[in-house]
């Protein structure tokens, strides 16, 4: 090959490299949304839920942490519950107004009627299949039931009575997330596949994933559309509400970061945030065609593992280790 020759190819060689590693490090969004608070527990949270009006509300956790606040979610205190020398891993909490769920493990489920000034302890089948990982307040006296393999069930009777949704389990399950609108989707234990449920379907669906890199946590957007999170920071959008194997191509946000990404939320129909590992906060105003990260908190000690907007606009990033971040404020970039 002639000198020329030589330098096309470094040329090309450049402009691939140039491309590549246009998201090596993002910029910072230069302002900060979030809060942070240092919980009374050294306990990992798991979900967030607030009772009517928004400003009683719960945080639940490993240790049988329960945390409660008067204040929209400024201060926390310790809430003790009288439930034996059992520690439990309370894994998912909800509310319809002043009525509350509450899941853990090994099983345990906890009502209240009342905000969660009081709580009963709502007896569980020792045969139940799985042990409870999330709880969705339906409505008056009515909620859904999800287990670590997949078992669905439903009651309209204060828990008295429970009805199976689905004819079997679908397998352990690495996590699991339910629409507004009832539908289902969860990533096994592995991330090698995950599966879908839609209300009336019999049985679980199956889907293999888009490539080699497991799965590490899916979820829906607002429009009722798919995400994904694979190893390696790679993160994939739905493109179709009824076909959950349609998808945009592969994209890695921040390759300085791709080893840790663990949870999105969207805020409104378009702005999402992505949380990690080692503190790592990541937003795109636009659906992910654009990004930015906030810096201001990175250096929280945590890893930020859960992201969840509720009603009005309230944001949380729940952390190990006590931590909670708190949306304030709407972000300009």
């Amino acid at each position: 090959m002639n000198r020329a020759g030589v330098r096309v190819v470094g040329l090309l060689l450049v402009a691939v490299l140039t491309t590549s590693c246009g998201n090596v490090f993002l910029s910072d969004m230069g302002t900060n949304p979030w809060e942070v608070i240092a919980l009374p527990t050294e306990a990992s949270i798991s979900d967030v839920a607030f009772a009517k009006g928004g400003e009683h509300g719960w945080l639940v956790g490993s240790r049988t942490t329960l945390l409660e606040s008067t204040d929209a979610g400024q201060t926390w205190e310790p809430r003790i519950l009288e439930l034996g020398e059992q520690r439990y891993t309370f894994t998912s909490i909800d509310f319809n107004g002043d009525e509350g769920w509450l899941v853990g493990q090994p099983s345990v489920m906890l009502h209240t009627t009342d905000g969660g000034m009081s709580w009963s302890n709502i007896p569980l089948d020792p045969q139940l299949p799985g042990q409870p990982l999330l709880v969705t307040a339906i409505d008056s006296q009515s909620a859904e039931l999800a287990t670590d393999i997949g078992a669905i069930y439903r009651t309209d009777d204060g828990g008295e009575h429970w009805k199976g949704l689905v004819e079997s389990a679908v397998g352990v399950v690495r996590n699991m997330t339910r629409s507004p609108e009832g539908r289902y989707v969860a990533v096994s234990s592995r991330g090698n596949f995950y599966s879908t449920w839609l209300p009336g379907q019999a049985a679980w669906q199956s889907h293999n994933r888009e490539n080699s890199k497991r799965l590490q946590n899916m979820g829906f957007s607002k429009d009722g559309l798919l995400w994904l999170i694979a190893r390696g920071g790679q993160m994939q959008f739905g493109t179709e509400q009824t076909d959950y194997e349609e998808w945009t191509e592969p994209i890695n946000p921040e390759f300085a970061s791709s080893w840790g990404l663990l949870d999105v939320a969207y805020r409104t129909s378009k702005e999402l945030w992505v949380t990690g590992g080692s503190g790592n906060l990541l937003m795109s105003p636009d659906g992910g065609e654009t990004w930015f990260k906030d810096k201001a908190v990175e250096n929280v000690p945590t890893n930020f593992y859960r992201i969840k907007f509720l009603e009005g606009d309230r944001g949380y990033v729940l952390g190990q280790r006590g931590y909670l971040l708190r949306y304030e404020k709407e972000p300009t970039v």
